[in-house]
């Protein structure tokens, strides 16, 4: 949805701007696209300064249309370079750049860390649904589901609470994911707030042509008394022999037009963003969001209900791993800690799974990251524009608009990574993993819901 709002924006951009500038659109197209090119580069995770990128393109489109304004004279680039300087002081696109800059900038930190948070979330979950079960657990799960039949109760459901102490005794380590998952739900749906409410996101970034079109408008309006500022400061540049009248001016005056990227030409225009669904993609993300905060300790109670088919917590004949019967030892709390006194799954505490420790760090990185964008602060990531750009529908800019996607530049400084060390052995011993019973293949499947969720 972020990346159709700039596509959509970029391509108004492109439609109306011949017809409302000429010359002054057409000879200066790639300023426009460089623009576009930065803003989505920086939004799928590329090392960019953004009011950099932003002040970059405003000098040098001042450069241009100051040449196009006053053809008749000479400008060197060392008058464009006292030009640029006085662009501060002088302000000849009004307070465009200023605002826009700011809006821009938390807008746009927000969207790419909101993104980024899901990405990571489900990487998280694809690797931890990865890991192998140890054989003491494998050992369990057998105990749990085939026994009965060999004991001729084929139709005895295993007891819930005995259900629950053998997928709690397996899924120990990825339980201890929990605290962190919920801080990352927690701080997403902070800033699903953000991009709905202060950051306007809607608006920002669906209306980039709006502004710079404003923007133009107004040096155009005050050609003169900049002109004239100008020449102050920096001495009158020299007569050109090519010198002609300037075709600015001259053009067709037209009432300004702010086209919005959402509606058709000389339609009239609502407010930005208020007929338009991310109130609703927010609110249904933040539902999303909320119901899996505490996935990671209500799974084993998900998995004995949906795949094992435990009886009811109250059933006295159901299969307590020796006969039907009830099952009277107390159920174990959640993560790995808990787990010393399992009657029926043997773990130990003091080798915790190194896979799931390392997501567990990269969950605090994230929420981190989302702090910092909760409150308008840019963080680096690794590039991971391959990521974003093959992780949804929201890529869907076409070539002719668009143009060729642009590679990493060879001059960009790297970007500042959070890197894990690499950790040496396992927690647990996956040797076994192939003996796994096929009917609990299903079990850990669930751990994919989540993925969905977040890639939704």
């Amino acid at each position: 949805y972020f990346q159709d709002l700039l596509n959509k924006s970029e391509k108004a951009l492109y439609d109306a701007f011949p017809s409302m500038y000429g010359e002054l659109y057409t000879q200066n197209m790639k300023v426009f696209k460089d623009l576009y090119s930065e803003l989505r580069r920086y939004y799928r995770g590329s090392n960019i300064n953004l009011e950099e990128a932003l002040n970059e393109f405003w000098t040098r489109l001042l450069e241009r249309l100051f040449k196009l304004m006053n053809p008749q004279y000479h400008i060197t680039d060392e008058y464009l370079d006292c030009m640029v300087k006085h662009a501060e002081q002088h302000k000849p696109f009004g307070e465009v750049p200023r605002d826009l800059k700011v809006k821009a900038t938390r807008a746009f930190i927000a969207a790419r860390s909101y993104a980024q948070g899901f990405l990571v979330g489900s990487d998280v979950v694809k690797k931890v649904s990865q890991v192998s079960l140890s054989h003491e657990c494998t050992r369990a799960i057998m105990k749990l589901m085939y026994c009965p039949h060999c004991r001729g109760m084929s139709s005895v459901k295993p007891c819930n609470n005995y259900c629950l102490n053998v997928v709690k005794g397996c899924l120990a380590n990825q339980a201890d994911l929990n605290t962190e998952w919920k801080y990352l739900m927690d701080s997403l749906i902070v800033v699903a707030d953000r991009i709905d409410g202060p950051y306007n996101v809607d608006a920002v970034i669906g209306t980039i042509h709006m502004r710079i079109s404003e923007a133009i408008s107004n040096l155009q309006e005050n050609k003169d008394s900049i002109t004239a500022k100008v020449f102050q400061g920096c001495g009158n540049p020299k007569i050109s022999i090519k010198g002609s009248s300037s075709f600015l001016m001259e053009k067709k005056k037209k009432k300004r037009q702010y086209l919005c990227p959402f509606h058709s030409p000389g339609v009239p225009q609502s407010s930005p963003g208020s007929d338009h669904p991310l109130c609703l993609q927010v609110l249904d993300a933040k539902g999303n969001l909320t119901a899996l905060k505490t996935y990671w300790i209500t799974l084993p109670g998900s998995l004995c209900s949906k795949k094992v088919m435990a009886s009811s917590a109250t059933d006295d004949k159901c299969w307590n791993g020796m006969t039907k019967g009830s099952y009277l030892p107390e159920v174990m709390g959640d993560g790995l800690a808990n787990q010393i006194n399992n009657p029926e799954v043997e773990v130990d505490i003091t080798k915790p799974d190194m896979t799931i420790r390392q997501q567990i760090m990269q969950l605090k990185i994230m929420t981190n990251r989302l702090g910092n964008a909760n409150i308008g602060n840019d963080v680096d990531f690794q590039d991971a524009s391959d990521d974003m750009s093959g992780s949804g529908s929201g890529d869907s800019c076409p070539d002719d608009v668009c143009g060729k996607r642009l590679s990493k530049s060879p001059s960009t400084r790297q970007p500042e990574t959070h890197a894990i060390p690499k950790q040496s052995g396992h927690g647990v011993n996956g040797a076994d993993s192939r003996s796994l019973p096929s009917a609990f293949l299903l079990l850990l499947s669930v751990a994919f819901i989540a993925a969905q969720h977040l890639c939704r």
